[in-house]
């Protein structure tokens, strides 16, 4: 069998592992998979209001699908070609708040907040490098990634590409942007909407299950936030919240850094998706940890980021504030509709104001995924939020 690659996929995972991919099929908007039977436990969620009627796929990197009559006309939005096919839609609100999108990836490369001091500073992080063939590279900021698969495990729906459906502007106070991925015949409807508004960018999912199994869902929304240095950084906010190591999660767009020499292996960059664990046990644990070592209480409320670290805190408050010393900015970063926060800092070791310059804070259904009960729908996402203005 050859070699079938997925963005929730460890790149350790190959043919020769035990678990067999039975059907693989790829659309322009999707990865759609099958796999073997397994056995899960399911809860409830609330009933679905409305299910989604069906939308074709449309060229999202195309400006001339984007320039619609539906789509133009929107203060405070524009769309530009990027050499690599794709485009960026820009909004931009009349207090100076800014943020860009690439199409059609869905990841936020670009937030630009307002300060008191008359001036805006970017809040995220992003890298651009050479890619495969030369293309661009680009790495951080804002994007998402989630699996979708049925009880008895043998669909496995994971959206790589997005549709634009609607744009809201009032660009006086904020700007929505709505896009979509359905599954094989429509049976999984996903929106992923885009909030600016004048004090914050929230980033919201809405799943709709038409089918007549439940639907487990697992993943996260990942932010690489821009930072002076990990040392002058403190999360403040976790005490008291337990914790699990794991390696650093995998995703296309994850900005990871390279290995230090006391360590080769660097950032395991594993998936710990509980389906697949279940065949493969030890799947997620590095080689020295043990059940003692991977799991914790947070002791300290003011947390400084200079050491390396890649936590799941399983019941840490909604929100956390992110201090950064080095550039004396602030921000609150919080979930909606999901349970686990991650955060991840490669450590002091890296240079200042640098490429790995950043902190990774992520909400996410990892060690516990969402489990939606067939016609419902499961609403969740993040927020960051600029207490500066």
């Amino acid at each position: 069998m050859a070699l079938i690659t997925s963005p929730l996929l460890p790149t350790q995972f190959n043919s020769s592992s035990s678990l067999t991919i039975t059907c693989a099929i790829n659309t322009p908007s999707h990865t759609y998979f099958k796999f073997p039977s397994g056995n899960h436990t399911f809860n409830c969620c609330k009933p679905l209001a409305a299910v989604a009627s069906s939308v074709p796929y449309q060229p999202t990197n195309n400006l001339d699908y984007l320039e619609k009559e539906e789509f133009i006309g929107h203060d405070g939005v524009t769309f530009e070609a990027v050499g690599d096919g794709s485009v960026v839609a820009k909004m931009e609100l009349k207090n100076g708040s800014v943020a860009s999108m690439l199409l059609p990836s869905g990841v936020i490369t670009s937030y630009k907040a307002p300060m008191w001091h008359g001036g805006t500073v970017e809040l995220l992080h992003t890298a651009v490098s050479e890619g495969d063939h030369g293309a661009a590279l680009i790495q951080g900021g804002v994007s998402s990634n989630f699996t979708f698969t049925t009880d008895d495990c043998q669909v496995f729906f994971s959206p790589t590409h997005w549709v634009l459906s609607k744009i809201k502007s009032h660009p006086e106070e904020s700007i929505k942007v709505e896009l979509i991925n359905k599954s094989s015949e429509d049976k999984i409807g996903i929106k992923y909407i885009v909030t600016l508004e004048e004090d914050g960018l929230q980033s919201e999912f809405e799943v709709q299950n038409s089918m007549h199994s439940p639907l487990q869902i697992t993943g996260c929304i990942l932010s690489h936030l821009t930072v002076s240095s990990p040392e002058a950084t403190y999360a403040v906010g976790l005490e008291r919240s337990n914790y699990w190591r794991r390696p650093l999660l995998e995703s296309e767009f994850i900005l990871s850094p390279p290995p230090d020499s006391n360590n080769q292996e660097g950032f395991g960059k594993i998936w710990n998706i509980p389906a697949l664990q279940q065949l493969i046990p030890h799947w997620g644990a590095t080689k020295d940890q043990n059940k003692e070592d991977m799991s914790g209480e947070e002791d300290d409320g003011y947390k400084n980021l200079r050491d390396k670290i890649s936590l799941i805190y399983t019941d840490a408050p909604r929100s956390i504030t992110v201090i950064d010393r080095g550039r004396r900015n602030s921000l609150s970063i919080g979930r909606i509709g999901l349970d686990e926060m991650y955060l991840f800092s490669p450590g002091s070791k890296v240079e200042i104001y640098s490429k790995y310059s950043y902190i990774l804070v992520g909400q996410t259904a990892i060690l516990k995924p969402i489990v939606l009960n067939p016609q419902d729908v499961w609403n969740g996402g993040q927020y960051i939020h600029n207490p500066n203005l």
